[in-house]
């Protein structure tokens, strides 16, 4: 009988310790996120989670096996131990058809919503994106002054007035004014223009919750805390709306799907938007739509975006990408950025009627094929998708555009890698100009202070079209002739199919200097490039 209480009372003091973990498991949910979140949305934690968690609490709960508790204790944990190894093996086996089969249903349901356009979407002109991201950062934490606050991840935004601009968040910058100060508000840098950038501050507006504040006054802490069973993968956009500051965080969430095999696939679910005085106000992609605060912002994640994308090779099924029985076709792939860009896919641009979207290049499937198959466009708004196929054409991609760039301009010091060289093409951005699709490229000092030119390049034909100000380039992505524009200049043009691959793909890696040869007029008509270590004989010809 002793022994029967002593049993109860161990069993329900086992009890007592469950329920005082799950309360402290619950007290701390926001840090336990990532594991419970994909404890219900992941099928390989699934299966490793949910079955060594109930293998240790049955294990727990249940008796001393034996006489001795330490060959008890033994028992369990060799039980324990096989549980997992044999949880992680089944999961790593089920992840790969299962995230196979995800892919696929995942491309299934983009080009079911997808509409494939004649024509590419035209862009709105007034906001190019002049202001490569690291300039804006350079110039911008060098134009004000905060002892305890910096400035946070630049993100883009649109202003008031309805300019494109990189959004701070301006935090508590030391350790200890994290743990007890604010975030004092947020800051905009007009991207739109070369000369007499705008930078607006809003720094007088403190945020109860927000960026770079500790545990529970963090706005990652708050987000999961107030709405656990979604994810914030997105970096906040920060705008102004009015005269007050708000964040707006895009959220993701995952949907089940039973055949043919049980996986998830990601889904819009909606943006979190912060208040100063620290509301938080959970919205419906429908509502974020329709609010007057968040009208003309990004709200579809970039990450749904990106998923979308990289799932497209399977949407003629999974064989056929498979290696030795797939025929890859219609495989595609998001093309690759050369190194120094300082941008990656998606693109943000504005389009007409100043709706944002994000832009993807995407190129036949292969290490050797870099034109472009399709261009996708994905509404930052509504999520919606369209798509431009180039079928027969061969356009050219970000790599060789920012090539022709450099290729075209013998007279400027290109820096590459850790050679020499004192400026830079960096960002190109994609963007359509009477119904074409042209490479917009910055060149910029190694330092980034500055923008120096901008530079076109047509993804049809390679011609080049050098601008130097604001108003040259605002006309040009207008449709205004090149001949008519002030501080414009064509130059060059290039065959997409007869380029030196040489030249074009990132070339000067490898390049020490160019011969450049002229003729009577003074005209190139011919670059060598001479190579480290290359030795050169010049003789005049008799």
């Amino acid at each position: 009988m002793n022994t029967d209480k002593l049993k109860s009372k161990a069993t329900a003091l086992k009890l007592v310790v469950l329920i005082a973990i799950a309360a402290i498991a619950y007290v701390w949910r926001p840090f336990f996120h990532w594991i419970f979140y994909n404890a219900a949305y992941s099928p390989g934690f699934v299966i490793v989670i949910g079955s060594t968690a109930i293998a240790g609490i049955a294990l727990f709960i249940l008796p001393q096996l034996g006489d001795e508790p330490t060959k008890s204790f033994d028992s369990k944990m060799s039980i324990f131990g096989t549980v997992v190894v044999a949880a992680m093996v089944i999961a790593l086996l089920y992840s790969f058809p299962a995230a196979m089969v995800e892919q696929r249903t995942l491309a299934s349901e983009t080009m079911d919503d997808a509409v494939e356009v004649d024509s590419f979407p035209e862009v709105n002109e007034q906001n190019p994106r002049i202001t490569p991201r690291a300039v804006s950062d350079t110039q911008t934490s060098g134009s004000v002054s905060y002892r305890q606050h910096k400035l946070g991840t630049s993100d883009i935004a649109r202003t008031e007035d309805g300019r494109l601009a990189w959004s701070y968040a301006i935090e508590p910058g030391p350790f200890k004014v994290g743990l007890t100060g604010n975030q004092r508000g947020v800051l905009l840098a007009d991207m739109t223009t070369m000369e007499d950038r705008e930078i607006l501050a809003y720094d007088e507006q403190d945020f109860a919750i927000g960026k770079h504040m500790f545990v529970h006054r963090g706005a990652d802490w708050n987000l999961k805390k107030t709405d656990y069973w979604t994810q914030y993968r997105d970096e906040p956009v920060e705008f102004t709306h009015n005269g007050t500051a708000y964040m707006a965080y895009p959220k993701t969430g995952h949907e089940w799907k039973l055949g043919p095999l049980p996986h998830t696939i990601p889904v819009w679910d909606g943006v979190a938007l912060i208040h100063p005085d620290g509301t938080i106000d959970h919205l419906s992609p429908e509502e974020a739509q329709n609010s007057e605060i968040l009208d003309g912002q990004r709200l579809y994640p970039i990450y749904n975006a990106e998923r979308e994308a990289s799932s497209l090779g399977y949407r003629e099924g999974i064989l056929n990408q498979m290696p030795v029985v797939g025929s890859y076709k219609n495989v595609v792939e998001v093309a690759d950025m050369p190194s120094g860009a300082g941008n990656s896919q998606p693109f943000v641009i504005d389009l007409e009627g100043e709706e944002m979207a994000y832009v993807i290049a995407m190129e036949p499937h292969g290490a050797s094929t870099r034109g472009l198959d399709e261009v996708w466009f994905f509404s930052a708004e509504t999520g919606e998708k369209q798509f431009y196929g180039t079928g027969d054409d061969t356009l050219l991609g970000p790599e060789r555009a920012m090539g022709i760039v450099r290729s075209e301009d013998s007279q400027t010091g290109w820096a590459s890698g850790s050679e020499g060289g004192n400026f830079q093409v960096v960002e190109p951005i994609p963007v359509v100009i009477d119904d074409q699709l042209w490479w917009h490229s910055k060149v910029v000092p190694i330092d980034q202070t500055d923008v120096t030119r901008n530079v076109f390049v047509n993804a049809h034909e390679g011609e080049a079209v050098e601008l130097h100000n604001t108003e040259a380039v605002i006309e040009f992505m207008g449709g205004e002739e090149v001949e008519n524009i002030s501080d414009a200049a064509e130059v060059g043009t290039e065959d997409p199919e007869n380029v030196d691959e040489d030249e074009i793909n990132g070339s000067q890696e490898n390049v020490s200097y160019y011969i450049v040869v002229e003729n009577e007029d003074g005209e190139v008509v011919e670059r060598i490039p001479v190579r480290e270590g290359q030795e050169t004989n010049i003789r005049q010809a008799k």
